[in-house]
């Protein structure tokens, strides 16, 4: 059975910020290398890097992390992009390899960087000038294939999900957060040392943020933000009883017109084949993207919302979309003192990703 070993994460920042002048690899190499220190295993030990990135326009950003943090020039490493939930994915495909015996020793999850993404244009088949746009379609058909934004208002609208309930929600996470101490998982880079979006978010500031769709505001989606976040994933030998084991996890696909709820079908079967009620769960790390979305998987699941995200969520921390879902792995690592915790996050198209794990006391 796979464990996580070590799990680190830069801080957060919103596009613009601190990071705005850092490249992917920048990103990524420090916080590979406090992986590997916390771990106390030399670079000599990784076989396989696999990063997640959304915005970075090809290339292998992989390879150009695996060679920035020094580590052997075999390690040939593997980029993924599945939007919001490449990141925990990659957790889920390192697992994959070392529960199969193809590697030991696996660092995997994402770096994005908002604030430097490539711009994106697309070329006229009767050779005028290249057409700008900002995001890819996720189905064949655009009338399923509906904006993240206006796809949390839909949910919310359909759910009976307030504006005023959405807005407690997101004042709760930025106070969670403002309470929580996370100076062991972040690896300080360019003098930050602290997720730099949460705030003392008041309701009545809240009630003022700008409307987006429907009863979605700026005050309850998540802010498009650089950061990265990896952990190690080792063989039962090479953890020698510490750690985090991996129960279990999985990937599906659910309605695209509805993105936000594929997480909940899928926490159902990862706790189904475990054996597990939703009751029995430590601690679980919902993405926040937007908190309707978030309060829709929270309730679908029958997650005990005292035990979800009890260090602020995203809405108070802010979306690098590729390294979002292994966020959610490091603070799971960092969060879980003693029993069984899960990560689930939600992409566009619909699909939903879960990790579950287990730490022994």
């Amino acid at each position: 059975m796979s464990v996580i070993l070590a799990a680190r994460r830069t801080a957060v920042v919103p596009r613009g910020g601190a990071f705005a002048r850092l490249s992917l690899a920048d990103l990524a190499a420090p916080v590979i290398g406090a992986l590997l220190g916390d771990a106390g295993l030399p670079p000599a030990a990784v076989e396989e890097v696999i990063c997640a990135n959304a915005l970075g326009a090809g290339g292998n950003p992989a390879r150009l992390v695996a060679l920035a943090a020094g580590l052997p020039e075999r390690v040939a490493g593997l980029s993924i992009d599945r939007q919001c939930a490449g990141g925990l994915d990659a957790v889920l495909l390192a697992r994959a390899m070392v529960d199969s015996g193809v590697a030991e020793a696996v660092i995997a999850g994402g770096v994005e960087s908002y604030s430097r993404r490539p711009l994106r244009l697309r070329t006229d088949p009767e050779g005028g000038p290249p057409v700008a746009y900002d995001q890819p379609p996720f189905t064949p058909w655009p009338a399923r294939d509906p904006g993240m934004t206006d796809a949390a208002a839909a949910l919310a609208d359909r759910l009976g999900i307030s504006r005023a309930a959405q807005e407690a929600y997101a004042v709760l996470s930025h106070a969670r957060a403002l309470r929580c101490d996370q100076a062991a998982e972040i690896v300080p880079v360019a003098g930050v040392a602290r997720d730099a979006f949460a705030r003392r978010l008041s309701p009545a500031l809240a009630q003022r943020a700008k409307p987006l769709a429907g009863s979605i505001t700026a005050a309850t989606a998540a802010v498009a933000a650089d950061a990265a976040a990896f952990v190690l994933v080792v063989s039962e030998r090479i953890a020698a009883g510490k750690g985090l084991r991996i129960l279990g996890g999985a990937t599906r696909g659910g309605d695209p017109e509805e993105p936000g709820l594929a997480p909940v079908a899928v926490i159902g079967e990862v706790l189904d084949r475990a054996g597990i009620a939703p009751g029995d769960l430590a601690l679980a790390e919902v993405m926040e993207a937007y908190a309707a979305q978030a309060m829709a998987c929270i309730a679908g699941a029958g997650l005990d919302p005292l035990r979800v995200n009890p260090g602020g969520g995203a809405l108070a921390r802010g979306h690098p979309i590729g390294a979002s879902g292994a966020i959610l792995a490091v603070r799971l690592f960092h969060g879980l003192l003693r029993g069984r915790g899960l990560a689930a996050i939600a992409a566009a198209g619909g699909i939903g990703s879960v990790l579950l794990v287990e730490r022994e006391g």
